[in-house]
């Protein structure tokens, strides 16, 4: 086991936003670098969070707002203990596509969860554990949502109305202002080249 604990990095923005495409693209740069890599995501990433991803994105799925909170805190639960913290004792980098902001922003903000809620869940199922460095991609829910929708059938988030996600966005947006070092703001509606020249320099300030 490497004494040197890995990084971790998180993606986080509205669907359609670009999060796949570049956790990909990042995850081949990282790699050309020779690192070892631990690719995740949320819910998800174990076999009862997988469980558990089935049943929140369920569009007919009808559940208390609360519930919803609970089980992605249930499944992050399972995921840390599973995969990211041996995957960061064991030194690799961990590429998480989602993590606690999102809770903060789909839950909280969209949703109307309230913070100290959310606040006291995070400390008790992760501890002092945050990401290493969190990218927002950040794009105007209407086109995120024409992009998402011209690849497959909506989700139950994703079937949310425009002042839904309007509220998820205000709330990535609230949670970068509040945590500046850790989370960055990468405009997502400009063209693949130009944010992956920007992902370059950000990823950068972990390997100096």
């Amino acid at each position: 086991m490497s004494g040197v604990r890995g990084k971790f990095i998180t993606l986080e923005g509205i669907d359609g936003a670009g999060k796949s495409t570049n956790l990909a693209w990042l995850a081949d740069r990282l790699r050309s670098r020779g690192m070892t890599l631990c690719m995740t995501r949320e819910p998800g990433g174990t076999a009862l969070g997988e469980s558990l991803r089935a049943l929140l994105l369920d569009r007919n799925q009808q559940m208390h707002l609360e519930t919803e909170t609970l089980l992605m805190f249930a499944a992050r639960r399972e995921h840390l203990d599973k995969v990211i913290m041996p995957a960061l004792q064991r030194g690799e980098c961990v590429l998480c596509d989602r993590f606690t902001d999102a809770t903060f922003a789909y839950q909280g903000a969209g949703r109307g969860i309230p913070d100290e809620k959310l606040v006291i869940l995070e400390s008790w199922v992760q501890a002092e554990l945050q990401p290493d460095l969190t990218i927002v991609f950040d794009l105007p829910p209407d086109t995120g949502r024409a992009r998402a929708g011209s690849i497959k059938t909506p989700d139950r988030f994703e079937s949310e109305n425009h002042a839904f996600f309007e509220r998820v966005r205000a709330g990535y947006l609230s949670r970068a202002k509040n945590f500046p070092r850790r989370i960055r703001v990468v405009d997502a509606s400009r063209s693949i080249a130009e944010i992956q020249a920007e992902l370059k320099t950000i990823v950068a300030e972990l390997w100096p």
